[in-house]
């Protein structure tokens, strides 16, 4: 019997403040260890946190993206356990009433998108950091990290693959870094998820019992993680044993997952409100004054790329996979009025295929929109031809000159007056009595040879379209 795979997916968002959640400690990245950690971090006697305003905006922030509900009163609780990275003893969260609660959020699907339901997203501070590969035989214990502030977004348990994890966490990814909430950065643990994961015979069968695995930091080990576990799951069951309720971690080098401890409940945890921090308002005002700031969301964007561009539902939504690019595409849209396909198809094709060999993000193309949208311009206007526009972005790309300054310097400009062409077409035509006569008697393959022979007369210059109507028309080929 076919076997259905029911994933919940809770994220750990590192929030793009300067701060820490409740303390003025800085949170870049990089420093030596245990040098960004107050008296508050650590939970000296006699310390008072102090919630983070900027952080509170950004989990609002995202609540208007997702169309959650805002909690006009939440509340800060104490999460308590013992873990040598956790110096308080206890982790600041929110548990019973969260800042974010429902909402929703668009994935690709193959009918077009599918909405992911939220359960909540709450305010918490981050743990420090083990290190054990720095040590032999002990653990050394970074406290910068401590305090960081973080926002932990749960879906409902909705996700029936692994490939549908991922879209799902490549889609929160992008809406996150698009309303500048968290940088992303996952080789920094700026994002990271666990995954709960059961399986069950039927869809209306009751769900099964579900393992956490934790801290998958790349797309690629979420997805795995997944497979596995999954598999695992069901071999299980299959045997005749049964799931256990538990924590697990992924091995990417053995590809499995293992024990790390027993799943605990909320009641294990002896969660109570924080008697430092008081209760969380946030005022209808606040909420509309982050409103006010809010960017174009995503969806809107492919909206309105699709209806006032043209655009196919397929090329907005690849436009739109960050704000960065959306811009950079929209800056070279605005210098080409009615080409935004053209525009589309280079951002897409050539611009994003050099990006991906060599690594970098839109943010380091070295061709900004305006030198772009300059090639763009001579291609639209015949003065080069596509192939011949690609030897300018070449040089574009490892330069500081315009398109037109590279054309100019190098004689590109294509050959479009039609009695230069006809010229040399003629004489073509004239040197190839044999093939003219192969093409006349039904060998149409043979067109072919007298493009390339044009072309490579012009030296690549000939405008292309006017090279094959002008041999149709002498071939007698429209006839």
């Amino acid at each position: 019997m076919p076997w259905q795979i029911v994933i919940g997916l809770e994220t750990h968002a590192q929030l793009s403040t300067r701060s820490k959640m409740f303390s003025g400690s800085s949170t870049a990245f990089g420093a030596e260890p245990n040098r960004q950690a107050s008296a508050v971090d650590i939970a000296l006697p006699g310390v008072l946190p102090v919630a983070n305003r900027g952080a509170v905006e950004r989990a609002i922030r995202f609540g208007l993206a997702v169309g959650g509900s805002i909690r006009r009163r939440s509340v800060f609780a104490r999460k308590n356990y013992f873990y040598p990275d956790l110096p308080k003893g206890y982790q600041i969260s929110q548990y019973e009433l969260p800042i974010i609660e429902g909402g929703a959020l668009l994935i690709p699907a193959a009918d077009g998108e599918r909405s992911i339901p939220l359960t909540r997203a709450h305010l918490e501070e981050d743990a420090g950091k083990s290190l054990h590969e720095d040590f032999q035989g002990a653990t050394g214990i970074d406290l910068n990290r401590a305090g960081t502030p973080l926002l932990e977004i749960v879906t409902e348990p909705a996700l029936t693959s692994a490939e549908e994890a991922v879209s799902y966490a490549r889609a929160l990814h992008a809406l996150l870094r698009w309303i500048d909430v968290c940088d992303g950065n996952m080789q920094e643990g700026s994002f990271r998820c666990d995954a709960n994961v059961s399986v069950r015979r039927n869809a209306s069968d009751p769900l099964g019992t579900r393992c956490e695995i934790k801290n998958l930091n790349s797309f690629r080990f979420l997805e795995q993680a997944i497979r596995h576990e999954a598999r695992r799951q069901i071999e299980l069951i299959e045997d005749g044993g049964r799931v256990r309720q538990e924590t697990r971690l992924y091995d990417p080098d053995r590809d499995e997952t293992r024990p790390m401890r027993s799943k605990e409940d909320a009641h294990d945890y002896r969660y109570f409100p924080d008697p430092d921090l008081l209760p969380l308002e946030v005022t209808p005002d606040w909420v509309e004054s982050v409103r006010a700031q809010m960017p174009e969301l995503p969806a809107a964007m492919r909206s309105r790329l699709a209806g006032e561009l043209g655009l196919a539902a397929y090329d907005a939504a690849i436009l739109t996979g960050s704000r960065e690019l959306a811009r950079y595409f929209e800056a070279i849209a605005s210098r080409l009025p009615g080409n935004a396909k053209l525009a589309a198809n280079w951002v897409m094709g050539e611009i994003l295929g050099r990006l991906n060999r060599e690594g970098l993000e839109i943010g380091a193309c070295p061709v900004d929109a305006a030198r772009l949208a300059g090639l763009l311009a001579r291609v639209a206007d015949g003065t080069v031809s596509g192939k011949t526009a690609k030897e300018v972005l070449d040089a574009l790309w490892s330069g500081t000159e315009t398109a037109d300054e590279v054309i100019q310097a190098r004689g590109l400009t294509q050959i479009s007056d039609s009695g230069e062409l006809e010229v040399i077409i003629d004489g073509i035509l004239a040197q190839n009595p044999a093939q003219v006569a192969e093409f006349r008697g039904g060998k149409q393959k043979v067109f072919g040879f007298f493009v390339g022979a044009a072309m490579k007369a012009t030296r690549g210059k000939g405008n292309p379209a006017q090279v094959n109507a002008l041999l149709r028309r002498k071939l007698g080929a429209d006839a």
